[in-house]
């Protein structure tokens, strides 16, 4: 059964490749955040709506998350940011019920495991929040995050053609996964193997 209660952070986790440390993002991580996103690729950039290249996007993200509408978890490998994992939620809307998971990793620990750990520990994240529907929003060529996000039970429900322009002017297809929390629960309480990490 997932964990839908909140874990303590830090919290440290063996790879192969070495530990990590997951932890809350707060406002003291800003420039070490700053200089993750700037090692990114452009396409990995994409993951997310907004560029956090910018240090004003990166200060208002910041902001939000002291307001309690956004939950960042940092992935920290040698004292450097090498992966980050978000829910967003806006408390105030008609969709207060619903959280989109954002996650993006750096290309050097990539096939480490530690996107996937990223993944269902920001999955277990949104769980504790209490949250009744999940989705996340990935560009459609990627496909090892695309069968990360399946196998924790979400299905795709649209694909949004070039709906996002890269830095350098190229347009992508995005795609538009969800799950509902209650779908999940069920699927784990009948014993119904394969469809839950």
């Amino acid at each position: 059964m997932r964990n839908t209660k909140m874990r303590s952070y830090p919290r440290r986790v063996n790879f192969e490749s070495g530990d990590v440390e997951f932890r809350l993002m707060g406002p003291a991580d800003e420039a070490a955040v700053l200089k993750f996103a700037n090692a990114l690729a452009v396409h990995d950039m994409l993951f997310l709506p907004r560029n956090i290249r910018e240090p004003k996007v990166l200060s208002a993200w910041i902001k939000e998350i002291e307001r309690g509408s956004i939950v960042s978890l940092l992935v920290v490998k040698d004292d450097i940011v090498v992966g980050c994992g978000t829910i967003v939620r806006d408390p105030m809307s008609w969709s207060a019920h619903v959280g989109e998971i954002r996650t993006v990793i750096s290309s050097p620990v990539r096939g480490t495991g530690i996107g996937r750990a990223l993944s269902n520990e920001a999955f277990d994240l949104a769980l504790s929040m209490g949250l009744e529907r999940l989705t996340v929003q990935m560009t459609s060529d990627q496909t090892r995050a695309i069968a990360i996000f399946e196998a924790l039970g979400f299905r795709a429900e649209a694909l949004l053609r070039d709906q996002v322009k890269d830095l350098e002017g190229k347009t992508h297809d995005i795609v538009v996964l969800g799950v509902n929390v209650a779908d999940v629960q069920k699927l784990e309480t009948g014993g119904s193997s394969g469809a839950i990490d």
